[in-house]
């Protein structure tokens, strides 16, 4: 008999429960063929934008858009929002390829950089003059290192003149942002929202559009049909500029409306809960031991050991219990295991599998 397997990559990871009921009522509401121009498509990103406004507390004047990818999101913070300068605190492979974005499309780039496994600390940032963007990465997922909340927030004080965008695509539902003192989050729903990929969710504020129409009215370049304003304009309709992945954002909309039910202070709790199991796991292991060594900076969501050069051993036996874990990233590959803590991950799933780490010496 076929092991039902359980998926703790860091991204695509395990489904959310709901999400094969909420399938199965797409397809007999014929919910992939409908219009994106129809009053049925713009219900489904009405309950999207709620159900998200709901979970997050986010203020009136944010926006919610839709996106191809996370990483689309990157190009376009680029081409909306920065006219010469654009900076970029790096400690990992992916905080990293988005500053590579803002070289290759021109922009003069300042880079911040760490060693991978440290943290990113807003006093120790370089003089940044009139730098226009600062690109802040509250979960970088190839390490497992998680800059504070508070630390994010640091940087409107002392930079109030550009705007402070923030990276949370494995991390999202979990932090608790101060919205008033960023511009932009972004986030794809294969991570931390139980979803298959193939949609990104883009919140912008007043802001970030307001500098894409200067740079507009100078006559800049700022994208095509993903240019900002544009896609304000459909988004104030509940539409899109181009034919969107309909089916995900209303598996979006109906998942976050189940884990509304459930209440964000609850899954915030749960994810708290495991990531404690996990690093206590880890710390009592005779052979591995965490990457992040200062627990202050570790994530919550994406927790990543240091298994000598025994990583492809421990995920293959792990499977071998149904488990399929992260490899390490990039140079990494052979040393790290990489575990993800999402909602989509029970309690009893993370302590069964903290159970079988430790039969592993």
């Amino acid at each position: 008999m076929k092991m039902n397997k359980i998926y703790l990559t860091p991204g695509p990871s395990e489904l959310y429960f709901t999400v094969g009921d909420h399938v199965r009522t797409a397809m007999k509401l014929q919910i992939p063929s409908i219009s994106h121009r129809s009053s049925q498509f713009t219900e489904i990103y009405s309950q999207a934008e709620n159900e998200l406004r709901n979970m997050l507390d986010l203020p009136s004047n944010w926006h919610v858009l839709f996106t191809s990818s996370a990483t689309e999101v990157w190009e376009r913070l680029i081409q909306n929002c920065v006219e010469k300068k654009a900076f970029h605190a790096v400690n990992g492979e992916f905080s990293s390829r988005f500053a590579s974005f803002s070289e290759k499309l021109g922009k003069e780039t300042v880079k911040h950089q760490v060693e991978p496994g440290k943290g990113i600390f807003v006093d120790k940032f370089p003089d940044l003059g009139d730098v226009e963007m600062i690109a802040l990465t509250h979960n970088e997922t190839s390490t497992g290192v998680m800059m504070r909340e508070d630390e994010i927030s640091k940087a409107r004080a002392l930079y109030p003149n550009a705007l402070i965008v923030v990276d949370a695509v494995s991390s999202m539902p979990h932090p608790q942002f101060d919205y008033s003192k960023i511009d932009s989050v972004y986030f794809s729903v294969q991570k931390g929202m139980g979803l298959p990929a193939g949609l990104g969710v883009w919140l912008v504020n007043d802001r970030c559009i307001e500098k894409s129409e200067q740079l507009l009215a100078k006559g800049n370049s700022i994208g095509t049909y993903h240019a900002l304003p544009e896609m304000i304009e459909k988004a104030l309709k509940k539409q899109t500029s181009e034919t969107p992945n309909v089916l995900g954002i209303y598996l979006l909309a109906n998942v976050l409306k189940d884990m509304n039910s459930r209440g964000i202070e609850t899954i915030r709790r749960e994810t708290n809960y495991k990531a404690a199991v996990l690093d206590h796991c880890i710390e009592q292991h005779p052979v591995l031991s965490h990457f992040v060594k200062d627990p202050i900076l570790r994530s919550k969501t994406v927790i990543v050991a240091d298994a000598g050069e025994r990583s492809a051993e421990f995920i293959q036996k792990l499977e071998n219990f149904g488990f399929v874990l992260g490899a390490g990233y990039s140079h990494f590959k052979n040393k790290h295991i990489r575990i993800a803590n999402f909602p989509a991950h029970s309690k009893e799933q993370i302590e069964l599998l903290a159970d079988k780490l430790m039969e592993i010496s």
